[in-house]
């Protein structure tokens, strides 16, 4: 039996722990992971994405690696592709990855690889923004070119109540607390004229939204599944997330036709990728919202739960140089989904579900999984637990069944077995 392949697995999140602690798995017996924290988180003012590379080059150099990975979107995804290429492991490049990343310039590469799939936009400068600037008219949907979930994203209705949100010291703090090691990184692995610190305006996009989740390998890009996004009624917070999506299988395959002609474009290779798409069934149209050059950790196992294949399966893969497997319609049940549970005001948190009425819910519905956001006690604006700028949420709920009306039912009932408690902020 050969030997096993040691991944370094960097900036580790709750699905990662929660994902490769489990036994049993495929992957248990061909790797060791190594998971890296580090002791400055990115959200700190004190931490330097450049150091940091050179501290886990330095740290790993010795160690017999073959491959290193992260699940993270930022900055984990960055700074293992740099890493990556300094040990001369299979991985996408630093400068594809902040292609995708850079919310701009992702935009450009999509209007050469498929004009028709990118919404018109525009870049505005936050601190210097001016009524000539706006080349569309309103309503316009603006978010940071660099971010994370859909935080400082919204619609504005008129240049007035744009300039008095981008005036608003929130983007201001994210500016300066959240962009600092992004741009640091911009500057050392690309050519982009702009930073981090710009915003993205761009036309409204409507219709059924969804996540292409796939990978690139060798050149070969692969999708192998496709995610229906729910928001709660009349916002654009995330509600719940179903696998398999509802959508045409021939409009699945045209969302995959392009998600790999842009992929091309951008030289997007040896990784995992996730990108969000709206279908408008009136136009018959499909536009890009985003390129995230990773997986998602939050879909791991409703993939592994409909088609039989975790999805941390397929980055463990690639980050070892090799052509992930991917099974179709293999798994236990016939429909999965993630629930996001939110308060749309602030709040106090209370009381939270204990260990032992988790574990009773799981015993009840097998491979449930349940994560927490916050602790007792905590307040929901805390800038690290930030969602949108409707909402904040405080658990997520990861489901399986044999079909959809078997599904939300499974979930009214877990929420009838787990306790949450809030109080209103004075």
């Amino acid at each position: 039996m050969s030997a096993k392949k040691n991944i370094l697995i960097i900036d580790i999140n709750h699905w990662d722990r929660e994902q490769l602690s489990r036994t049993n798995v495929p992957w248990e017996s061909k790797y060791n992971l190594l998971l890296y924290e580090y002791e400055s988180r990115w959200h700190r003012p004190s931490f330097d994405a450049l150091t940091y590379i050179e501290d886990t080059i330095k740290k790993f150099k010795r160690a017999e690696l073959t491959g290193i990975a992260s699940s993270g979107d930022y900055p984990g995804c960055i700074l293992a592709a740099a890493i990556a290429a300094e040990l001369g492991f299979p991985a996408p490049t630093a400068e594809s990855v902040l292609t995708c990343s850079h919310k701009y310039y992702s935009r450009l590469a999509q209007r050469e690889a498929a004009p028709k799939a990118a919404p018109r936009s525009f870049l505005i400068n936050p601190g210097k923004i001016k009524k000539e600037d706006i080349t569309l008219d309103f309503p316009l949907f603006i978010k940071p070119v660099k971010s994370w979930s859909s935080v400082l994203a919204r619609r504005v209705d008129s240049f007035d109540e744009m300039k008095s949100f981008l005036s608003q010291p929130t983007v201001r703090r994210f500016k300066t607390r959240y962009l600092r090691s992004f741009n640091r990184l911009v500057e050392r692995y690309t050519k982009f004229e702009s930073n981090g610190g710009c915003f993205l305006a761009e036309q409204l996009m409507k219709g059924h939204q969804v996540t292409v989740e796939g990978f690139v390998f060798r050149g070969d890009a692969q999708v192998f599944a496709v995610v229906d996004s729910i928001m709660y009624p009349g916002t654009i917070s995330f509600e719940r997330f179903e696998y398999p999506s509802s959508l045409p299988e021939s409009v699945q395959r045209r969302m995959a036709c392009i998600a790999k002609k842009v992929l091309r474009r951008i030289g997007y290779d040896n990784g995992m990728f996730n990108i969000e798409m709206f279908y408008d069934s009136q136009k018959d149209l499909i536009q890009i919202v985003e390129i995230n050059p990773r997986m998602v950790g939050q879909f791991a196992d409703l993939v592994e739960k409909v088609n039989g294949t975790n999805t941390y399966e397929i980055m463990l893969a690639l980050a070892a140089g090799e052509r992930p497997v991917v099974k179709k319609r293999k798994g236990k049940f016939k429909v999965a989904a993630s629930f996001v549970l939110r308060c749309f005001e602030d709040k106090r948190v209370v009381r939270l579900p204990d260990r032992n009425q988790i574990n009773k819910l799981k015993r009840l519905l097998p491979e449930t999984l349940v994560h927490l956001f916050y602790e007792e006690g905590e307040r929901m604006s805390d800038y690290e637990h930030m969602d949108d700028v409707e909402s904040y949420s405080y658990a997520m709920i990861n489901m399986g069944a044999q079909d959809r009306s078997s599904l939300l039912a499974a979930f009214d009932q877990a929420k009838k077995h787990l306790t949450f408690s809030f109080a209103d902020i004075n």
